[in-house]
């Protein structure tokens, strides 16, 4: 029995409906140890999610054992896929977590199929697979065994300091296969980090975080995304933040503006009106009814921050084009591409044969190559 010394409930009505049209609903579960939030227990048939063959990612398969996400990153640009549960991209996002309870024995079942030709896999390139409830479920010990004894590659991408748990765990894995790990690190100013990104941990916990890892041998990426305009792209804060990181030990930084899709713009701009709405206009400029920040901006964001990174010594290496890593630059020179589908879980699927194109970053291209929102 999972959440042993808490009391818990499992009530029918609080089944959700996209869940149970999947027919895999396990059960609901509500502790005081996470207040408000309830935990919808599910039975995944398959762990391994292939990503579809038109994306840029770096990258052909991804893990998620979590939906949804306690962090409650105002920006995050996964908060769409919850409409394919029937639930709103806003307070359901960070409230309602989706848990895939048999995902380590689903994994063992994909990765012992005779196809299964051990590509790189990455996990937190959707929802964080070490927010808070990781430290209940453990899910994240046994996927990263099971990937390692079957010899694939793996990476992954996390605002969680609980990461440190599993270092030992990974250590030991990347004598067996190639580990990547990047800690997301977007805000440097702790006030507004916390009103931003209330249920992560502080930027110091994250930055202590990427010090253990490189401690314990590993090259580790830090990933400043998004960048906030007006907000988080002042050279004062980007030097600062730089500074940190690179004091903390990790041996490189990628970095995109803010993007902002349909349902992820509208949360955005609640924050922004309640917060701060002196930029509302000036934001209402730069988004107008796209999703990205004009390339001028960019091509200013570029300019100022791509020479901050190479006097702090944090530029990307090149990728291992055998693992893929999630924080480098691909060898490739294709244009990006679009993601042309999902399944009706909302999970990204590859559904053609076309080779992968420039990557600069998991969360950067799963962001971008979506569609464009009408309004601000």
């Amino acid at each position: 029995m999972r959440w042993e010394g808490q009391a818990v409930t499992a009530e029918s009505a609080d089944a959700l409906p996209g869940l149970a049209r999947m027919g895999n609903l396990v059960r609901s579960v509500r502790t005081p140890e996470f207040e408000g939030i309830v935990f919808h227990e599910v039975l995944a048939k398959s762990a391994l999610n292939k990503v579809g063959q038109s994306s840029a990612v770096p990258f052909t398969w991804t893990i998620n054992p979590y939906r949804g996400c306690s962090h409650a990153c105002v920006y995050c640009f996964a908060r769409p896929s919850h409409k394919y549960l029937d639930l709103d991209e806003g307070k359901d996002f960070d409230s309602q977590l989706i848990v895939k309870i048999n995902i380590v024995e689903a994994l063992k079942k994909d990765l012992a199929k005779k196809s299964w030709t051990r590509e790189h896999v990455a996990l937190g390139t959707n929802t964080d697979p070490y927010q808070r409830a990781e430290g209940r479920y453990q899910l994240m010990p046994g996927i990263i065994d099971a990937l390692a004894q079957s010899g694939t590659p793996l990476s992954i991408l996390t605002k969680g300091s609980l990461l440190r748990r599993d270092l030992p765990r990974l250590a030991a894995a990347a004598t067996q296969v190639p580990v990547d790990l990047a800690l997301s690190i977007a805000i440097a100013d702790d006030e507004l980090q916390q009103s931003m990104e209330p249920g992560t941990p502080t930027t110091q916990a994250r930055l202590a975080t990427v010090t253990a890892a490189a401690e314990a041998g590993f090259d580790v990426a830090v990933f400043m995304m998004p960048i906030l305009p007006f907000l988080t792209d002042s050279e004062e804060h980007l030097d600062n933040a730089l500074a940190r990181i690179k004091a903390a030990g990790a041996t490189s930084v990628t970095y995109t503006a803010l993007h902002l899709r349909p349902g992820v713009k509208e949360w955005y701009a609640r924050w922004l009106n309640t917060h701060r709405p002196d930029l509302t206009p000036r934001y209402r400029e730069l988004y107008g009814e796209g999703a990205y920040a004009p390339k001028e901006y960019r091509r200013w964001l570029a300019a100022r921050l791509k020479p901050l990174i190479e006097a702090h010594g944090l530029e990307r290496a090149p990728e291992d084009p055998n693992t893929g890593s999630m924080g480098s630059t691909s060898a490739g020179n294709e244009p990006a591409r679009r993601v042309d589908a999902r399944d009706d879980q909302g999970e990204w699927r590859r559904t053609a044969n076309s080779p992968r194109g420039d990557a600069k970053g998991a969360h950067a291209n799963l962001a971008e190559l979506q569609p464009e929102p009408t309004l601000f």
